[in-house]
Protein backbone atom coordinates (compact mmCIF):
# COMPACT_ATOMS: atom_id res chain seq x y z
CA UNK A 1 0.00 0.00 0.00
CA UNK A 2 2.81 2.26 0.83
CA UNK A 3 4.42 1.38 -2.38
CA UNK A 4 1.22 2.13 -4.49
CA UNK A 5 0.82 5.57 -2.80
CA UNK A 6 4.20 6.58 -3.06
CA UNK A 7 3.52 6.23 -7.06
CA UNK A 8 0.79 8.45 -7.14
CA UNK A 9 2.35 10.56 -5.23
CA UNK A 10 5.02 10.80 -7.92
CA UNK A 11 2.29 11.10 -10.48
CA UNK A 12 0.77 13.99 -9.26
CA UNK A 13 3.61 15.69 -7.95
CA UNK A 14 5.32 15.49 -12.00
CA UNK A 15 2.53 17.69 -12.83
CA UNK A 16 3.45 20.29 -10.41
CA UNK A 17 6.85 20.48 -10.89
CA UNK A 18 6.82 23.24 -13.62
CA UNK A 19 9.88 25.39 -13.84
CA UNK A 20 10.87 24.05 -10.29
CA UNK A 21 14.37 22.15 -11.23
CA UNK A 22 17.04 24.85 -11.03
CA UNK A 23 20.43 24.47 -11.85
CA UNK A 24 23.83 25.18 -9.93
CA UNK A 25 24.12 28.70 -11.37
CA UNK A 26 21.02 29.82 -9.81
CA UNK A 27 21.18 29.08 -6.50
CA UNK A 28 24.95 27.89 -6.47
CA UNK A 29 24.10 25.05 -4.16
CA UNK A 30 22.34 21.86 -5.49
CA UNK A 31 22.94 20.44 -8.98
CA UNK A 32 19.26 19.97 -9.47
CA UNK A 33 16.65 20.90 -7.43
CA UNK A 34 12.96 18.69 -7.32
CA UNK A 35 10.67 21.19 -5.15
CA UNK A 36 6.39 21.72 -6.62
CA UNK A 37 4.95 24.66 -6.21
CA UNK A 38 2.99 23.91 -3.18
CA UNK A 39 6.36 22.75 -1.33
CA UNK A 40 7.57 26.25 -2.34
CA UNK A 41 4.34 27.93 -0.83
CA UNK A 42 4.97 25.39 1.84
CA UNK A 43 8.43 26.46 2.67
CA UNK A 44 7.01 30.44 2.56
CA UNK A 45 4.52 29.36 5.09
CA UNK A 46 6.46 27.45 7.55
CA UNK A 47 8.81 30.44 7.64
CA UNK A 48 5.98 32.44 8.58
CA UNK A 49 4.95 29.99 11.29
CA UNK A 50 8.22 29.77 12.95
CA UNK A 51 9.23 33.11 12.68
CA UNK A 52 8.85 33.34 16.71
CA UNK A 53 10.26 29.89 18.05
CA UNK A 54 13.45 30.65 18.04
CA UNK A 55 14.59 30.37 21.81
CA UNK A 56 18.28 30.71 24.06
CA UNK A 57 18.31 27.24 24.05
CA UNK A 58 18.95 25.70 20.88
CA UNK A 59 17.61 22.07 21.78
CA UNK A 60 13.95 23.78 22.94
CA UNK A 61 14.32 25.48 19.49
CA UNK A 62 14.82 22.12 17.57
CA UNK A 63 11.57 20.57 19.61
CA UNK A 64 9.29 23.90 18.58
CA UNK A 65 10.01 23.86 15.33
CA UNK A 66 9.91 19.88 15.05
CA UNK A 67 6.55 20.20 16.48
CA UNK A 68 5.27 23.09 13.91
CA UNK A 69 5.64 19.48 11.99
CA UNK A 70 3.01 17.71 14.04
CA UNK A 71 0.00 15.95 11.61
CA UNK A 72 1.95 15.96 8.52
CA UNK A 73 1.70 12.72 6.42
CA UNK A 74 4.38 10.19 6.77
CA UNK A 75 5.16 8.94 3.16
CA UNK A 76 8.10 6.58 2.65
CA UNK A 77 10.88 6.94 -0.10
CA UNK A 78 10.30 10.77 -1.12
CA UNK A 79 14.08 11.13 -2.14
CA UNK A 80 13.93 8.16 -4.85
CA UNK A 81 12.19 10.41 -7.59
CA UNK A 82 13.47 11.04 -11.22
CA UNK A 83 16.38 9.19 -12.89
CA UNK A 84 19.20 10.97 -11.49
CA UNK A 85 19.90 12.45 -7.72
CA UNK A 86 18.42 15.85 -7.08
CA UNK A 87 17.93 17.94 -4.08
CA UNK A 88 14.10 16.98 -2.90
CA UNK A 89 12.02 19.37 -1.34
CA UNK A 90 9.21 17.63 -0.10
CA UNK A 91 6.91 19.21 2.72
CA UNK A 92 3.74 17.72 2.66
CA UNK A 93 4.72 14.70 3.50
CA UNK A 94 8.29 13.06 5.32
CA UNK A 95 10.16 10.01 6.28
CA UNK A 96 11.39 9.42 9.51
CA UNK A 97 15.18 10.71 8.06
CA UNK A 98 13.58 13.83 5.74
CA UNK A 99 11.80 15.32 9.07
CA UNK A 100 14.98 15.17 11.04
CA UNK A 101 16.88 17.21 8.41
CA UNK A 102 13.56 19.55 7.58
CA UNK A 103 13.53 20.24 11.45
CA UNK A 104 17.38 21.01 11.37
CA UNK A 105 17.95 23.23 8.31
CA UNK A 106 14.98 25.50 10.24
CA UNK A 107 15.98 25.75 13.36
CA UNK A 108 19.17 26.39 11.54
CA UNK A 109 18.13 29.16 9.72
CA UNK A 110 16.20 30.70 12.84
CA UNK A 111 19.80 30.73 14.58
CA UNK A 112 21.23 32.39 11.78
CA UNK A 113 18.07 34.60 11.35
CA UNK A 114 17.42 33.62 7.73
CA UNK A 115 14.45 33.24 6.25
CA UNK A 116 15.45 33.34 1.98
CA UNK A 117 15.05 30.28 -0.02
CA UNK A 118 18.21 29.36 -0.81
CA UNK A 119 19.79 29.42 2.77
CA UNK A 120 17.18 26.31 2.93
CA UNK A 121 18.20 25.20 -0.18
CA UNK A 122 22.09 25.26 0.95
CA UNK A 123 21.56 23.95 5.27
CA UNK A 124 19.03 21.06 3.44
CA UNK A 125 22.15 19.71 1.01
CA UNK A 126 24.56 20.54 3.50
CA UNK A 127 22.76 18.16 6.51
CA UNK A 128 21.70 15.47 3.57
CA UNK A 129 25.39 15.05 1.62
CA UNK A 130 28.84 14.03 2.46
CA UNK A 131 30.55 17.12 3.01
CA UNK A 132 27.83 19.13 2.12
CA UNK A 133 27.59 18.43 -1.56
CA UNK A 134 25.18 16.86 -3.45
CA UNK A 135 27.59 14.77 -5.75
CA UNK A 136 25.43 11.83 -7.22
CA UNK A 137 23.22 9.19 -5.36
CA UNK A 138 26.27 7.82 -3.45
CA UNK A 139 26.71 11.22 -2.17
CA UNK A 140 23.45 10.87 -0.11
CA UNK A 141 24.20 10.06 3.60
CA UNK A 142 22.11 6.89 3.55
CA UNK A 143 23.51 4.97 6.29
CA UNK A 144 22.68 6.81 9.51
CA UNK A 145 25.76 5.79 11.82
CA UNK A 146 27.98 7.94 8.45
CA UNK A 147 24.64 10.18 8.82
CA UNK A 148 25.95 11.26 12.31
CA UNK A 149 29.69 10.76 12.06
CA UNK A 150 29.73 13.23 8.56
CA UNK A 151 27.76 15.96 10.54
CA UNK A 152 29.66 15.95 13.57
CA UNK A 153 32.81 16.22 11.31
CA UNK A 154 30.72 19.41 9.86
CA UNK A 155 30.24 20.70 12.84
CA UNK A 156 26.07 20.68 12.95
CA UNK A 157 25.81 17.92 15.41
CA UNK A 158 28.43 16.32 18.19
CA UNK A 159 27.73 12.33 19.10
CA UNK A 160 26.96 11.95 23.00
CA UNK A 161 26.14 8.30 22.93
CA UNK A 162 29.35 7.21 24.30
CA UNK A 163 28.87 9.83 27.43
CA UNK A 164 25.48 9.08 28.16
CA UNK A 165 26.58 5.31 29.09
CA UNK A 166 27.33 3.63 25.17
CA UNK A 167 29.41 1.16 24.66
CA UNK A 168 31.07 0.77 21.46
CA UNK A 169 30.23 -1.98 18.83
CA UNK A 170 30.74 -3.50 15.77
CA UNK A 171 28.45 -4.83 13.09
CA UNK A 172 29.38 -5.63 9.45
CA UNK A 173 27.04 -2.74 6.96
CA UNK A 174 26.62 -3.59 4.16
CA UNK A 175 21.95 -3.93 3.81
CA UNK A 176 22.12 -1.76 0.43
CA UNK A 177 24.65 -4.13 -1.53
CA UNK A 178 23.11 -7.49 -0.35
CA UNK A 179 19.84 -5.66 -1.25
CA UNK A 180 19.95 -4.06 -4.19
CA UNK A 181 17.10 -4.93 -5.43
CA UNK A 182 15.78 -2.67 -3.10
CA UNK A 183 16.65 0.28 -4.35
CA UNK A 184 16.26 1.14 -8.09
CA UNK A 185 18.91 3.58 -8.26
CA UNK A 186 21.40 0.87 -7.77
CA UNK A 187 20.94 -0.68 -11.04
CA UNK A 188 23.48 1.88 -11.80
CA UNK A 189 26.33 -0.16 -11.28
CA UNK A 190 29.18 3.28 -10.95
CA UNK A 191 26.55 3.82 -7.79
CA UNK A 192 26.73 0.23 -6.71
CA UNK A 193 30.30 0.36 -6.49
CA UNK A 194 29.95 3.66 -4.74
CA UNK A 195 27.87 2.30 -2.22
CA UNK A 196 30.03 -0.54 -1.40
CA UNK A 197 32.49 1.77 -0.67
CA UNK A 198 30.90 3.51 1.44
CA UNK A 199 30.05 0.28 3.60
CA UNK A 200 34.13 -0.49 3.64
CA UNK A 201 33.95 2.67 5.27
CA UNK A 202 31.79 1.86 7.81
CA UNK A 203 33.33 -1.32 8.33
CA UNK A 204 36.48 0.53 9.83
CA UNK A 205 34.52 2.89 11.50
CA UNK A 206 32.33 0.82 14.80
CA UNK A 207 29.75 3.11 16.60
CA UNK A 208 28.77 3.64 20.02
CA UNK A 209 25.10 2.36 21.03
CA UNK A 210 23.01 2.69 24.07
CA UNK A 211 21.47 -0.77 24.59
CA UNK A 212 18.08 -1.11 25.01
CA UNK A 213 17.99 -1.90 28.86
CA UNK A 214 20.18 0.99 29.98
CA UNK A 215 18.41 3.54 28.40
CA UNK A 216 16.17 4.33 31.46
CA UNK A 217 18.72 4.60 33.69
CA UNK A 218 20.45 7.39 31.05
CA UNK A 219 17.14 9.08 30.36
CA UNK A 220 18.08 11.75 32.32
CA UNK A 221 21.18 12.51 30.22
CA UNK A 222 19.35 13.10 27.23
CA UNK A 223 18.15 16.68 26.59
CA UNK A 224 15.17 18.22 24.99
CA UNK A 225 16.45 18.64 21.00
CA UNK A 226 18.51 15.51 20.79
CA UNK A 227 18.59 13.27 18.18
CA UNK A 228 17.65 9.92 18.73
CA UNK A 229 18.34 7.23 16.19
CA UNK A 230 17.28 3.18 16.59
CA UNK A 231 19.73 0.83 16.18
CA UNK A 232 18.62 -2.30 15.06
CA UNK A 233 19.60 -6.45 14.83
CA UNK A 234 18.72 -6.72 11.30
CA UNK A 235 21.80 -8.33 9.52
CA UNK A 236 23.67 -5.26 7.53
CA UNK A 237 21.52 -2.45 8.71
CA UNK A 238 22.83 -0.09 11.30
CA UNK A 239 19.78 2.40 11.85
CA UNK A 240 15.93 1.99 11.32
CA UNK A 241 14.18 4.82 12.82
CA UNK A 242 15.04 8.13 13.88
CA UNK A 243 13.27 11.21 15.77
CA UNK A 244 13.54 13.77 18.48
CA UNK A 245 13.88 14.22 22.07
CA UNK A 246 11.14 16.18 23.72
CA UNK A 247 10.74 16.08 27.75
CA UNK A 248 7.15 16.12 28.04
CA UNK A 249 5.34 17.39 31.04
CA UNK A 250 5.20 13.75 32.94
CA UNK A 251 9.03 14.88 32.85
CA UNK A 252 10.26 11.28 30.57
CA UNK A 253 11.98 12.08 27.22
CA UNK A 254 9.37 11.00 24.66
CA UNK A 255 9.57 10.50 20.77
CA UNK A 256 8.60 13.27 18.43
CA UNK A 257 8.72 11.66 15.03
CA UNK A 258 6.65 11.06 11.50
CA UNK A 259 5.66 8.11 12.72
CA UNK A 260 5.09 4.76 10.36
CA UNK A 261 1.97 3.96 13.11
CA UNK A 262 0.41 6.62 13.03
CA UNK A 263 0.87 7.64 9.43
CA UNK A 264 1.93 11.41 10.65
CA UNK A 265 4.17 13.31 12.75
CA UNK A 266 3.33 13.03 16.22
CA UNK A 267 4.95 12.59 19.70
CA UNK A 268 4.87 9.05 20.92
CA UNK A 269 2.02 8.63 23.78
CA UNK A 270 4.63 6.47 25.85
CA UNK A 271 7.97 7.80 27.02
CA UNK A 272 11.09 6.50 24.70
CA UNK A 273 12.25 3.99 27.04
CA UNK A 274 8.48 2.15 26.94
CA UNK A 275 7.84 3.09 23.02
CA UNK A 276 11.43 0.98 22.55
CA UNK A 277 9.77 -1.94 23.96
CA UNK A 278 7.85 -2.37 21.18
CA UNK A 279 9.68 -1.94 18.31
CA UNK A 280 10.60 -4.89 16.66
CA UNK A 281 14.82 -5.83 16.72
CA UNK A 282 15.61 -2.53 18.31
CA UNK A 283 18.72 -3.05 20.47
CA UNK A 284 19.06 0.55 21.38
CA UNK A 285 20.14 4.06 20.77
CA UNK A 286 22.21 6.00 18.98
CA UNK A 287 21.84 10.07 20.44
CA UNK A 288 23.59 13.45 19.35
CA UNK A 289 22.63 16.98 20.23
CA UNK A 290 22.58 19.50 17.81
CA UNK A 291 25.42 22.23 18.04
CA UNK A 292 25.50 26.05 18.04
CA UNK A 293 26.32 27.82 14.96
Amino acid sequence: MLFLNFKKLVQIRGFLLLATLFHVSQVGFAQDIICSLQDRKAFESKIKRISNLKSNDLGKTVVAVGKSFIGIPYVAKTLEIGEKESLVINLQGLDCTTFVENVLAFSRMLELGQSDFNTYIEQLETIRYRDGVLDGYASRLHYYSEWFANNEAKGIIKDITSEIGGAESSKEINFMSTNRHLYPFLKDAENFKKIKESEQFLKDQPICILPQDNIEENEHLIKTGDIIAMTTSIKGLDITHTGIATREADGRIHLLHASTGSMEVEVTTLPLTDYLKGVKNNTGIMVARVVPQ
